[in-house]
């Protein structure tokens, strides 16, 4: 069995954590890394031991690679992604898919044509914290789902981040930015969205930099920064969200599902790992700690490589990150318009991982 080819483009701080967990997957092998900056490349294939880099074109010309992972900025995710489907390589994008519905379509449609899968982060929705999460949910631990709660709220990157202007300008603020983890977990559990309704805005039109050499200067705010949402999910069920970064309450990780029978509180979204707890009449019924070791950003290309073995649909598959992306532009066209948002894009809703999965060991595809 041989392992499948990977090569990376984008060579930023988020390649660190690929880079580091695709190496200890046996059923992919990195052997390419691509950047506009090449010599940013060749700094990260040194690192991590991966026999070839250069720019964008020495990924995705390279007869070796099936699958490139695009860690580019939000506003190249379809460019850079497009081109890798129409050079013949399967995709896996880190989250958003794109930044309106026109382009993301187009890329979902030239795929479909080509015979090749473009998959989206957030990869979290697989680690084994949410996905024990998803199993109590589909085995009716507690009975019908009737709706959920999200929350996600702080004082906002600035705080901390030398250069946070990207966070602020159109595919960041807090929805567009941590709001995937969070709506795709919701998605799975409760099945697609069909109306937003949402209230917020931004709370300033500047915002100062707090950290760094440049901490005082000012810089514009493109997005909404309070979002106040209610979702409706097609069986009946809502959710309801807060995202905000002009909270002075950080609080952040807060994802419930409500059923008639109980409430299961999920793990933080952002993450692999973490505690799942079941409530019932008021009181503790079940609490288990999921050990999330070694599953880590890329255990989606790893769920990407096996499907194509399988000849499944991938579970982060694009048609599930291009509703979350409708869902998304709902949540700001709501507030901007002040009405109710249809949502029409209906994803397959992938089951939950069995137990057993783990990219640590080989699969058994031949």
């Amino acid at each position: 069995m041989t392992p499948v080819g990977v090569g990376l483009v984008g060579a930023g701080n988020i390649s660190t954590q690929y880079l580091t967990n695709l190496a200890t997957y046996p059923d992919v092998r990195v052997v390419a890394v691509g950047d506009l900056d090449a010599e940013r490349a060749a700094a990260q294939a040194e690192a991590f031991g991966v026999p070839s880099h250069g720019g964008v074109d020495a990924v995705l010309t390279h007869p070796d690679v099936e699958v490139v992972v695009n860690l580019t900025v939000p506003a190249a995710h379809v460019e850079l992604s497009t081109r890798a489907v129409r050079a013949g390589r399967h995709v896996w994008s880190e989250k958003p898919l794109g930044l309106d519905r026109a382009s993301a379509r187009a890329l979902l449609g030239e795929a479909a044509a080509a015979g090749v899968r473009v998959c989206c982060a957030p990869d979290t929705v697989l680690g084994p914290g949410v996905q024990a999460t998803l199993r109590a949910l589909a085995a009716g631990e507690v009975g019908r789902p009737l709706a959920a709660l999200a929350i996600l709220q702080g004082p906002g990157p600035d705080a901390w981040h030398p250069s946070p202007e990207f966070f602020y300008l159109a595919g960041g603020g807090p929805v567009f930015d941590m709001g995937p983890y969070y709506l795709t977990a919701l998605v799975c559990g409760l099945g697609p969205v069909v109306e937003v309704v949402a209230g917020g805005g931004r709370a300033r039109d500047q915002r100062p930099i707090l950290a760094g050499p440049r901490a005082g200067s000012l810089m514009e705010v493109e997005v909404p920064t309070t979002a106040n949402v209610l979702l409706r999910h097609a069986d009946g069920a809502s959710s309801v969200c807060l995202f905000s970064f002009d909270s002075g309450l950080a609080r952040s990780g807060v994802l419930e599902f409500q059923g008639v029978g109980g409430t299961i509180v999920a793990p933080d979204p952002n993450y692999f790992g973490g505690t799942v707890a079941t409530h019932v009449g008021g009181e503790l019924a079940r609490e288990i700690d999921v050990d999330a070791a070694g599953r880590g950003r890329g255990i989606g290309v790893v769920d990407l490589v096996r499907s194509l073995a399988a000849g499944t649909p991938p579970r982060a598959d694009g048609e599930l990150a291009f509703h979350v992306l409708d869902v998304m532009l709902a949540i700001e066209e709501s507030i901007a318009s002040g009405r109710p948002v249809g949502v029409d894009s209906v994803p397959p809703i992938p089951a939950p991982l069995p137990v057993e999965w783990n990219p640590l060991v080989a699969s058994s595809r031949t």
